[in-house]
């Protein structure tokens, strides 16, 4: 079974800078909400390109390249 922790991490990741967007919009720090929004999406682009680069070694595993 594949390991599903990636995906409550970047779920959990998602919410919380949902929230945190949510509350700085209320406090009229626009600019803020946008950075974090910004970084949450940086930090969850390195994740799925740390899944990506396993997969690539799993399938030079598999062809033995």
């Amino acid at each position: 079974m594949p390991d599903i922790n990636i995906i409550f991490k970047i779920a959990g990741v998602g919410i919380l800078i949902s929230v945190l967007n949510i509350i700085l919009k209320q406090a009229e720090k626009e600019e803020q909400a946008q950075l974090l929004t910004l970084a949450g999406v940086v930090v969850v682009f390195l994740m799925v390109i740390q899944l990506i680069y396993r997969l690539f070694q799993d399938v030079r595993a598999v062809f033995g390249l």
